[in-house]
């Protein structure tokens, strides 16, 4: 933005140019938008679990022993000829069910933070330049005659 003509207007009584100046200026603001979203999302993890349980469990001993005097020798037998002697063990039970562990509460909140904006503005000045033996008068500097 460099000062040109248009900028300044003479009074046609006088000998005397208005010259006009400008300058930026700079106006900081804040507009809200989006800067991102938060998304919660699920997942389940596998974990592997285990858990020693004790059971027990029977087992048949094979004893033999020799017959006594008092023996009858009557055994119940099956018609095979063999013993039947049932025999037990524990079986294991597995329940899974699903409980509540935790709730995850997801809030947002606003925080005032300070940005330093930075930006270049534009300033007219203007600079008289004389020639010859024209004594100039400026209020903000000395009086100058130039040679």
């Amino acid at each position: 933005m460099e000062p040109t003509a248009r900028h300044a207007r003479a009074t046609p009584d006088t000998n005397v140019v208005d010259l006009v100046l400008r300058e930026e200026r700079l106006q900081t603001g804040t507009v809200s938008q989006e800067a991102g979203r938060v998304r919660a999302v699920t997942h389940i993890d596998e974990i592997l679990y285990e858990n020693a349980v004790p059971r027990t469990v029977e087992h048949a001993d094979l004893v033999r022993e020799p017959a006594g005097d008092n023996d009858s020798g009557e055994v119940l037998t099956l018609p095979d000829g063999s013993l039947s002697i049932p025999v037990f063990e524990e079986q294991i039970v597995v329940t899974k069910r699903l409980v509540v562990r935790e709730r995850v509460l997801v809030r947002k909140h606003t925080v005032q933070e300070e940005q330093l904006v930075t930006a270049t503005l534009k300033r007219e000045r203007v600079e008289i330049e004389t020639s010859g033996e024209v004594r100039l008068v400026d209020p903000e500097t000395r009086p100058t005659l130039r040679p």
